[in-house]
């Protein structure tokens, strides 16, 4: 039943990832797969652009920033080989690793620098501190007019002028601007990428909870009475707005750019896998505080998000019910009490907030640190590796990198678990109100207009809104067709429910309510309210225009219709004196408008549906002598060739009526005329004489 649901923020302790409600969530995204499924396609593009990039700096510098410093083979003009020519011969680099034949064969060459200037040199010199080299010249037949010794060992050596380095370093050149193209290529197809990726998962998401929103509201529209009785407004405005949009969090932030950080880790876990194991080992080292830095936060954030949730459930209703009763809290002079009150809640929030923005305060810079760390212990014992040799400077600075990248993906998913957890939350709250049963039609007669032109009947009618408190006892009574019956009595006899009862905003416990002969409860809702207009003491007023406050945006209504409804009622002498007339625009609940003009607004909007019964809730109680003057004389045609039930108190306005219900403490005590009650001398006289006592001798 719709009453079931009493769902509080504080009382979510949903997991922060449920497979069901998983499951439930993926099925509103199956219409959109493609959206996905391109955002997919458009992620691993840029994840490989990502990874890419670091890699193809280390090629730069250990291939052509650092290539002078490879080996050369020395090729014979006529052997056929490509490579760079340069006094006789054809040099062309050795890459990977050199074997011990070629390393002792006598055509090895490589380029070495001495005090900036650049020497070419017979033979790979494995030592290289300057403090131990002496350059000696040393004429020769060739052009290797130097000997470079190093701890003994001497190199032929031939230097270089800046046209020959430049010879030899032209493939490096070339090389470097071509990649520099590449790595300017792939950050703008990286930046299509993102932004094609973002569109479509932002498009996705926000028409998935569109959908969401509007299946919601539908659902909250076809709820029964008594539910909005028990769920304040602010919590129902929270779930429409606030948790519709968590769920938004969710599809454009989780569904894929998880499968985005979970790629990127792997893809960098294995690229360093493959350019060096021993500096993958050494740059994990952290991962296990890392880990449990992270299972701390999960932990703490759990029960974070929940303050936070449930502070901003409190605050958004103590907003709607503060804003709405202003005027209360105006007359009254409470502002400074109500002040008081909302400051507890206020600061509640404030609290919860701070707690939120601490713990992801702490869990970022300890990841920050970790991040530090790691690098630290990469530099340190990389680099050691690389002044001995055993690394590459381009794999140390390329491995510098991809931690900071790695980094950056641990604390992603940290944040889109919060994420997660928070989708978990609010799709559990949003899915208990939509698994809430709507209000219960089980009637399947759909009668014509003319069906409810008969009779009203009440036959031994018990209703309670709470248990065993009875609001009516065994109620029984009559309305004709096209008869006007009037119920009065004291406050809390029953009157209004009644009528509540009539269309069924509540359902009795015992007894039938029949029209025409048939009990409603086998009567369509629909048809039901349709053919009854009510006209109630508060009367709600939409922002919008005077007109669809009259229609309610019923498209069947014409303009026409509309008129005719005010001038019936005589609206018409206040509309027609508003800057716009019928499309004057009105402020939110009519707040310009006076009670009276509110009131006949109310009148209006019921005629101009046509109803075959009317039901009038104390409809002039709120009307000034001069506006009751004005109803007065309309309703003669008002009451027509319809059936009407007046509650009223002030029983000036029911002496007419064909026939007076009167109500004590739930029960029917008289039934008559106004002439034949007030000869009673009964509850009817009673009351009539506390109104109009100087009438009575």
């Amino acid at each position: 039943m719709a009453e079931q649901y009493n769902f509080h923020e504080e009382e979510i302790l949903g997991k922060a990832y449920d497979s069901k409600l998983m499951k439930r969530l993926l099925r509103y995204a199956r219409n959109y797969w493609k959206y996905f499924a391109f955002a997919v396609i458009m992620l691993f593009f840029s994840t490989g652009f990502s990874l890419a990039r670091p890699y193809i700096l280390k090629v730069i510098i250990d291939d052509y920033l650092m290539g002078y410093a490879k080996p050369m083979m020395a090729y014979e003009l006529n052997s056929g080989e490509k490579g760079i020519v340069y006094e006789g011969y054809i040099y062309q680099r050795i890459d990977g690793e050199i074997s011990e034949d070629k390393l002792a064969g006598e055509n090895i060459y490589s380029i070495i620098y001495y005090r900036k200037v650049p020497y070419l040199i017979k033979g790979i010199m494995k030592e290289k501190d300057e403090g131990n080299i002496t350059v000696r010249e040393h004429k020769t037949q060739d052009n290797f007019n130097y000997i470079i010794s190093v701890n003994g060992t001497e190199y032929p050596a031939a230097m270089l002028s800046d046209e020959d380095i430049k010879l030899f370093r032209n493939v490096d050149i070339s090389a470097i601007n071509k990649l520099g193209i590449l790595i300017i290529s792939m950050v703008i197809l990286a930046f299509v990428c993102d932004y094609l990726q973002v569109y479509a998962l932002s498009y996705a998401g926000q028409t998935i909870i569109y959908n969401i929103r509007r299946e919601t509201f539908n659902h909250l529209q076809k709820m029964s009475v008594s539910f909005f009785d028990r769920n304040p407004v602010g919590r129902l405005v929270t779930r429409v707005t606030n948790d519709t949009e968590a769920l938004n969090e969710m599809y454009t932030s989780v569904l894929t750019t998880l499968l985005k950080d979970i790629i990127m880790l792997a893809g960098i876990i294995a690229i360093m896998f493959r350019m060096n194991v021993r500096l993958t080992l050494i740059s994990l080292v952290t991962i296990p505080l890392v880990v449990l830095a992270t299972a701390f936060f999960r932990k703490k954030a759990r029960q974070v998000y929940r303050n936070v949730r449930t502070a901003l459930a409190a605050i958004n209703a103590a907003l709607s019910e503060n804003i709405s009763g202003m005027r209360v809290i105006q007359i009254f002079n409470v502002e400074k009490e109500n002040y008081a009150e909302f400051e507890e809640t206020n600061r509640k929030y404030l609290k919860a907030g701070m707690n939120e923005i601490v713990t992801f305060g702490i869990y970022r810079p300890v990841i920050e640190m970790l991040s530090a760390i790691a690098t630290a212990i990469l530099i340190w014992f990389g680099g050691l590796s690389a002044l001995s040799g055993l690394v590459e400077l381009g794999v140390l600075y390329a491995f510098a990198n991809y931690i900071g990248l790695m980094f950056s993906p641990i604390n992603d998913i940290a944040e889109k678990y919060n994420i997660l957890q928070t989708a978990m939350a609010s799709s559990e709250r949003i899915f208990a109100l939509l698994d809430t049963e709507t209000e219960i039609d089980d009637g399947e007669f759909n009668p014509e207009k003319e069906f409810f032109e008969g009779d009203i009947e009440f036959k031994n009618v018990w209703f309670s809104y709470n248990g065993d408190e009875w609001v009516l006892k065994d109620v029984s009574f009559k309305v004709p067709a096209g008869s006007t019956v009037a119920i009065v009595g004291a406050t809390g006899s029953g009157k209004t429910t009644i009528t509540n009862l009539i269309n069924r905003m509540y359902e009795i416990q015992q007894g039938e309510i029949l029209i025409n002969g048939v009990n409603i409860k086998k009567i369509k809702k629909e048809s039901l309210r349709r053919n009854i207009g009510v006209v109630l003491q508060d009367v709600f007023i939409f922002s919008g225009t005077v007109k669809e406050n009259i229609n309610l945006n019923e498209d069947s209504i014409s303009d026409e219709e509309i008129i005719q409804a005010a001038h019936n009622v005589n609206a018409d002498h206040f509309i027609n004196n508003l800057e716009k007339g019928y499309d004057h625009e009105v402020s939110e609940r009519g707040s310009t408008f006076s009670s009276g003009q509110r009131q006949l607004l109310a009148f209006a909007r019921a005629l101009a549906f046509n109803p075959s019964i009317l039901i009038l809730d104390e409809a002039t109680a709120n009307i000034d002598t001069e506006t009751e003057a004005l109803i007065q004389q309309a309703l003669t045609q008002l009451t027509k060739n319809r059936t009407n039930i007046i509650i009223a108190h002030r029983l000036s306005t029911i002496q007419h009526a064909d026939n007076i219900i009167v109500l004590h403490k739930g029960s029917i005590k008289e039934e008559g005329t106004h002439e034949e009650l007030l000869q009673k001398k009964g509850y009817y006289y009673d009351l009539y004489k506390l109104q109009y006592d100087k009438a009575i001798s």
